[in-house]
């Protein structure tokens, strides 16, 4: 047991946690009170029935204990809690989803920012705008959404959060057609280092809006969005098509030319695994090396099914599992892969230039020798609307790319750690020699390169003069970090 676990619930109420510089520190009860009677949230502490259960992220790999979870209801209850962070110079990390592979949302003895309970969606039909609480997950705002026939364009997995997504850059379905999710910020609420509630929008604080548009929460505590929606569904076209090992090198290949001549509508991606032991699938297949290629076309089911059939027919498939599907539930296509606290994971990324022969090979390679039957490499198609944005026309940065790898090691044996980690990495090493030598900031490992990691390429130097402006102490840093300029 740590000192800070010893010292959680030490008499007088007091909670202890850690400085920014490390040391231990000291809450006072009286000080949580005062606190807690401000907020129309709530706090949890240590001794709180409800701590073991706030204190965890979706990643089970994370465990760690943080001196207290502030569950904020809005940007008051952020402003009043930044008032104790600073007094304190206390350690600080923010929870949307907590989502984030890496478990930025939480560390031992530090205050948690958990924006959670933010969860108001407001939509402008006539607009297409919705305005959406911090709180929000990927399926709330899309059932919200497609009530009215819009679609925000996010990521695949319904319960990771919508600000950390966004402020990250957000891959999904609608990429090709409609951009980035941090590309549909149209305007954001943010809570700054120094307490100040500020709009960053291209009317106000133009700058501030750019950093937040794939800068990550470097630059303030962003407690609501205004996002820009397009028509969608309710029903689209997905297509789910199944390779065996035999084929996956040549499969690959064929995903490769396809790509070069798909519609914006479709988004693609191939993902190398293992099968899975279901019904659709032959049974001397389970468990063997495949490649499954999974697509959607952001139009009519009629229009997608026709453009989706040249994908559909490559190679000879062992399961075709293609269909006209409501797109909520294109949305939640894999969201049983990915159960929040009981599996790890460690999942990293790299952009690449081209998909040669090679580094197809290499892929298959490594998938066939995964540890864990249930880690995947995945190749995004890129290109299409997201590609049409300059790079330094927001934070995100180069988008030049024509694929990214997606490096998912998802496993169940705290044994098994080491081994996945590496596997991981293996991979991405592999990939450097065609990869652009930066990465996904919403797919970061764990953070553990430091600054040797570039997410956000030419646009460095902009980053670092913004956060100099709005945090220049680096108050949030528990992220993909971009440190303040120098004078």
């Amino acid at each position: 047991m740590t000192d800070i676990e010893d010292r959680s619930t030490s008499t007088g109420g007091a909670v202890a946690g850690r400085s920014r510089s490390g040391r231990e520190i000291a809450f006072a009860g009286d000080e949580l009170e005062a606190l807690a009677a401000r907020m129309e949230g709530s706090l949890v502490r240590p001794d709180d029935p409800s701590y073991e259960t706030e204190r965890l992220v979706w990643n089970g790999m994370i465990d760690r204990r943080p001196a207290f979870v502030a569950k904020c209801a809005g940007a008051a209850d952020v402003v009043a809690v930044l008032e104790v962070v600073r007094a304190h110079d206390a350690q600080l990390t923010v929870r949307g989803g907590g989502h984030n592979a890496a478990g930025a949302a939480v560390a031992d003895g530090a205050v948690v920012i958990d924006v959670g309970p933010m969860k108001d969606v407001e939509i402008d039909t006539a607009a297409r705008r919705v305005r959406a609480g911090a709180g929000v997950t990927i399926g709330e705002l899309d059932e919200a959404t497609q009530r009215v026939g819009l679609a925000v364009p996010l990521g695949v997995v319904t319960e990771t959060g919508v600000a950390g997504l966004a402020l990250g850059g957000g891959f999904g379905w609608l990429r090709r057609k409609h951009g980035l999710s941090c590309d549909n910020i149209v305007s954001a609420e943010v809570v700054t280092a120094d307490g100040r509630i500020v709009t960053a929008s291209e009317d106000e604080h133009p700058e501030l809006l750019w950093g937040i548009r794939g800068g990550g929460g470097n630059f303030g505590i962003v407690t609501s969005f205004e996002f820009q929606a397009h028509p969608l569904g309710p029903e689209v076209y997905f297509a789910v098509v199944m390779h065996p090992a035999d084929d996956v090198v040549d499969a690959l290949a064929a995903y490769r030319r396809w790509a070069e001549g798909a519609p914006d509508e479709i988004s693609a991606l191939a993902v190398t695994w293992h099968a899975p032991a279901i019904d659709e699938v032959p049974a001397e297949h389970h468990g063997e090396p495949i490649v499954v290629f999974v697509a959607m076309h952001a139009g009519s089911p009629q229009e997608g099914e026709r453009a989706l059939r040249s994908l559909r027919d490559i190679g000879s498939p062992i399961a075709d599992l293609s269909a006209v599907l409501p797109y909520t539930e294109v949305q939640q296509f894999f969201d049983e892969d990915y159960p929040k606290w009981e599996m790890r994971y460690y999942w990293t990324s790299t952009y690449v230039r081209e998909l040669p022969d090679e580094l197809i090979e290499t892929i298959a390679r490594l998938n066939e020798q995964a540890p864990s039957p249930e880690s995947t490499v995945d190749v995004w198609q890129l290109g299409g609307a997201l590609a049409r944005v300059p790079a330094d026309a927001t934070a995100f940065g180069d988008r030049s790319a024509a694929f990214m790898l997606g490096i998912e090691a998802n496993w169940h044996d705290p044994g098994d750690d080491a081994a996945n980690i590496a596997w991981a990495r293996s991979v991405a090493g592999a990939a450097a020699p065609w990869s652009t030598g930066v990465r996904y900031a919403n797919f970061p490992g764990l953070y553990e390169d430091g600054d040797d990691i570039d997410f956000f390429g030419t646009n460095d130097e902009r980053l670092a003069a913004l956060k100099a402006e709005w945090d220049p102490t680096n108050l949030f840093d528990r992220n993909h970090n971009v440190r303040p300029a120098e004078d």
